[in-house]
């Protein structure tokens, strides 16, 4: 069993295209207008389109309100709604209900404690159907995630076994494999770690990403 690569921040057709062809499992479009990733509906829907039925379409939001939530339903029509701002429990429940979608949530983690906190959003005593673990961005960043930082992954520990998740933060095509392996997470999410630039991503590390991954 190989282990699910999610390729976010994906913005144009020729990186899409390269994702899928290399064997993505998830591609993530961003709606969060302070990240030199995000995109209207009028550039996504084509991608999105392009992806469809070969990978999960993810489209990241931050506390996004009913407005944001009913639009990227009705026309992006993506398979999970990703959560990666302060949604309660109770809230990323309403999202699921209304835009009829699963549900990812970003957990930001520090230490052990701040992964316990995803026992409060996960299937089965939450409504979140994958928990996405992620570095805890610094006070001053602009950015919930996609800041290419790493955290001790030892503070996964506690909830290894216990339910499933996705591991994000700082990974890059030279320590995903080591990531991996440490943690034993059966998927893995990457968006600045194959970037030439914020927001460019480059094909040649996409293909290194996937490749490194999958080979573990």
């Amino acid at each position: 069993m190989t282990v699910d690569v999610k390729i976010c921040g994906l913005s144009t057709p020729a990186t899409m295209a390269v994702a899928l062809e290399a064997g993505a499992d998830y591609v993530g479009l961003v709606f969060f207008p302070p990240s030199p990733r995000t995109l209207d509906l009028a550039t996504a829907v084509p991608l999105a389109d392009m992806a469809r039925g070969q990978a999960k379409i993810v489209a990241l939001t931050v506390d996004p309100d009913d407005a944001l939530v009913d639009a990227i339903a009705a026309n992006l029509r993506p398979d999970i709604i990703q959560l990666h701002g302060s949604e309660t429990p109770e809230r990323a429940g309403e999202i699921k209900k209304r835009s009829g979608c699963a549900v990812m949530k970003a957990v930001k983690v520090a230490t052990s404690d701040d992964a316990e906190t995803a026992f409060a959003y996960a299937v089965p005593n939450g409504p979140c159907d994958t928990i996405l673990f992620d570095a805890k961005a610094p006070k001053d960043a602009i950015l919930p995630g996609g800041n290419g930082l790493t955290f001790d992954w030892r503070a996964l520990e506690g909830v290894a076994g216990r339910h499933d998740y996705m591991l994000s933060g700082g990974l890059t095509p030279d320590n995903v494999a080591a990531a991996i392996r440490l943690t034993g997470t059966r998927a893995v999410d990457v968006s600045s770690g194959v970037e030439s630039a914020p927001g460019t991503k480059d094909s040649a590390l996409i293909r290194a990403f996937l490749k490194a991954a999958k080979a573990v």
